[in-house]
């Protein structure tokens, strides 16, 4: 068992199956030791678990709660093309939050996926970040989240 499973098993977690796409992208795509992943919804077993906007039909607890989905969406996308041991900084995370009128809690709810990258990786998974609202999300969902990793350098990167 790795860390990153280990770490996973703690908090009662696994990694998914890869969210297939929706449309003409792949979920991951390494550059030399970066992995990008597109965006993530909350996605469960291929069903979207809520819709609606933060402040409006989903409370901002839910929506935390699908901000963490969507980072964990996000490691299967990274794991699906590297080990997620060789992780060694989770770069940037990007959040959109489909947002009700008014509603200005983006941060806090993805803080969800912060949080977890935390709680997965210790201080590796400290990042850069920005949280967005935005009137709408692919498939009326409330929250999308797409992560940049750094991973170890391979021996096969050649530095000039």
């Amino acid at each position: 068992m790795t860390d990153v499973d280990k770490a996973l098993a703690r908090l009662g977690l696994t990694l998914p199956a890869v969210v297939p796409p929706l449309a003409a992208y792949q979920p991951a795509v390494r550059s030399g030791d970066y992995v990008y992943t597109s965006g993530q919804l909350p996605m469960v077993d291929g069903a979207l678990l809520a819709t609606g906007k933060v402040g409006a039909e989903v409370d901002p607890e839910q929506g935390y709660d699908l901000a963490r989905i969507c980072a964990l969406n996000a490691l299967a996308a990274v794991a699906s093309i590297a080990s997620l041991d060789e992780v060694v900084q989770i770069v940037k995370v990007v959040g959109f939050v489909a947002s009700a009128p008014g509603f200005t809690g983006q941060p806090k709810v993805v803080n969800g996926a912060s949080e977890l990258l935390g709680e997965v990786f210790g201080e590796a998974g400290t990042h850069a970040r920005s949280a967005v609202g935005v009137s709408e999300l692919p498939l009326g969902a409330p929250v999308e989240v797409e992560l940049i990793a750094r991973l170890a350098p391979s021996a096969k990167t050649v530095l000039v």
